[in-house]
């Protein structure tokens, strides 16, 4: 039986609603100095695992600026488990569907933080979707504005800082590799985003920058209640080999792990793909 009740929030979800609340404050992570030093930009940065991607950075060392769309308790509790560590946390809400703000937020990362060395593109949206009918303009555009657009966006400001050793993570998914029956214009996003990662790699190789994303699998976060009916959130994660969905704890090692240099200096334009044992080609 699942121990994760049926449950629903309106979007874009609180971590404090959740039954169980996730995994996602790395408690139980020793940092070794990875990141020392460095400055980080973490695009929905607040919660699920975009909150233990920034105490997971700042536990190696890092300073870290998140970005949120609305979700303020959020946004401030993960910047005090930041400051727990000792680092510096500042926090950006707004909208990244909009160009402008995808600017202001690196131009205020640096400004506070002193420069930019690493930059995560987390932040996304989805909407689930029994008949491929039920997706008009107004969602089609949200998603890849969201999902896509806005990773052109905040690379074109970032590039102005970013310099040799620095790295960029794209959150992909599952979905992207293999798609999904409900989350049509999502995983076609995802995909999108994950070929961009390739293509950016390629292009920012010179310039010693290197391109790399995360493609998890079914992860406990606030985005499951606040989008999927209340009986899928229930069994959520069973599909999976493992027959669970992650913890956001679980995931944040992938991201520090091609954010370093010193772990994953010969890896751009690679897909790691945390996802319970689902295995696929390529």
């Amino acid at each position: 039986m699942s121990e994760r009740p049926p449950q629903s929030q309106p979007y874009p979800g609180r971590t404090a609603d959740m039954t169980p609340e996730p995994k996602d404050e790395m408690r139980g992570y020793t940092g070794s100095g990875l990141l020392a030093g460095k400055r980080a930009l973490v695009t929905g940065g607040d919660s699920g695992i975009g909150r233990a991607v920034s105490v997971a950075f700042a536990k190696e060392g890092a300073d870290v600026a998140l970005t949120y769309l609305s979700e303020d308790g959020d946004a401030r509790h993960t910047a005090k488990l930041v400051e727990q560590e000792g680092r510096r946390c500042v926090t950006f809400g707004g909208d990244l569907a909009e160009r402008r703000h995808c600017r202001e937020v690196v131009e205020h990362t640096v400004r506070d933080l002193g420069g930019l060395d690493v930059l995560v593109l987390h932040h996304g949206t989805q909407e689930p979707v029994e008949d491929l009918r039920e997706i008009d303009d107004a969602q089609l555009r949200r998603t890849f504005d969201v999902n896509v657009f806005s990773l052109f966006w905040v690379v074109q400001a970032a590039l102005d800082h970013l310099g040799e050793g620095s790295s960029i993570v794209v959150t992909g998914s599952i979905n992207g590799l293999r798609g999904n029956k409900t989350l049509i214009d999502y995983a076609a996003s995802k995909a999108a985003a994950m070929n961009l990662t390739q293509s950016l790699a390629q292009n920012l190789m010179d310039r010693g920058i290197r391109v790399n994303s995360v493609a998890p699998g079914p992860v406990w976060t606030p985005l499951i209640p606040a989008t999927m009916p209340e009986e899928r959130v229930e069994s959520f994660g069973q599909q999976a080999p493992m027959g669970r969905a992650a913890d956001p704890d679980e995931i944040a090692p992938s991201y520090v792990f091609f954010a370093a240099g010193r772990t994953s200096s010969y890896y751009t334009g690679q897909t790691l793909v945390p996802a319970g044992g689902e295995i696929h080609p390529g």
